[in-house]
């Protein structure tokens, strides 16, 4: 998603975007769970896995480029050593891309279990 845009997203247009993004840079498993009610942080986690080290690198990159062409300020980046996971946080969402492996060990779905799953085919679907 390379369209430029001069106001900033919210919400669902801006959890659509991360997934679209992320589903045309063949991301595995994205998951969105709305946190609204359950979280003083963030509205949406978006939960999305890579094949290998370069895949999960080419995933941060083209969400962190997505989000810059629509004005998004991202708040942080996980920028340490390769450990299987990074996390995006663009405050009104937080992504967490993880290789499978990690993301087998922490689970975060099942903490987040009073989330609301959004459903990502219908985000996928949208303008």
């Amino acid at each position: 998603m390379s369209t430029k845009s001069n106001v900033e997203l919210k919400g669902e247009e801006l959890l659509a975007l991360c997934c679209k993004t992320l589903d045309n840079a063949k991301a595995e498993n994205i998951v969105a769970l709305d946190v609204r009610e359950t979280s003083s942080i963030t509205n949406y986690l978006v939960l999305a896995s890579g094949l290998a080290e370069p895949h999960l690198r080419a995933l941060r990159r083209d969400l962190d480029k997505a989000l810059k062409d629509h004005k998004v300020k991202i708040l942080g980046v996980d920028e340490g050593d390769f450990s299987g996971w990074a996390v995006v946080d663009a405050f009104d969402i937080m992504v967490h891309l993880f290789s499978e492996e990690t993301r087998e060990t922490y689970k975060l779905e099942a903490l987040w279990k009073d989330a609301v799953p959004v459903d990502v085919e219908k985000l996928l679907a949208s303008k």
